[in-house]
């Protein structure tokens, strides 16, 4: 009979990912990071009841993912008096400069949602095409397709030359 690992080894190998998950769509910092402890303490209580054998990284990244718009859906614009007299410049994600790429979020925004997804999925939380269909349906070689034409849109958007690939 099969059984899951301890806890404790899954945090270890699957800590990485879930906190890729919970930076993306967050940003780094406390939001994360306190999205990151909630998604394994949410795990911590199901995991005894979580069939042997399954996949506990598409688990616990669809418990992040949950975690993650928990927090977006709980914040709340903060008032202010007066708005600062110059516009704070946004390049990429925010004025804190995590993400400075200019153009990257219009271009990721002329994708669809589907070639988003998989390129998520795949480059920034390292999923095999293989077990995306987990996640978002069809097939690993639509999947791929899809990821690639996405790319093939992104490097012609943000005219990204043979020599910085």
């Amino acid at each position: 009979m099969k059984t899951n690992p301890p806890f404790e080894l899954v945090v270890r190998e699957h800590g990485p990912a879930v906190l890729r998950m919970c930076t993306a769509l967050l940003r780094p910092g406390p939001d994360a990071q306190d999205a990151w402890s909630e998604t394994f303490l949410a795990a911590l209580r199901a995991y005894p009841g979580l069939e042997p054998g399954a996949n506990v990284q598409a688990w616990l990244i669809t418990i992040a993912r949950r975690k993650a718009i928990d927090s977006l859906r709980s914040r709340h614009p903060v008032p202010v008096d007066s708005l600062p007299e110059t516009a704070v410049p946004i390049d990429g994600f925010g004025p804190d400069g995590w993400f400075d790429h200019a153009g990257l979020l219009d271009a990721l925004g002329s994708l669809t949602e589907l070639q988003r997804r998989v390129i998520g999925y795949h480059y920034l939380l390292g999923f095999p095409y293989a077990e995306i269909p987990e996640f978002l349906g069809g097939s690993a070689a639509s999947l791929r397709r899809a990821a690639a034409d996405g790319i093939k849109s992104l490097r012609k958007l943000l005219d990204v030359s043979e020599e910085e690939r």
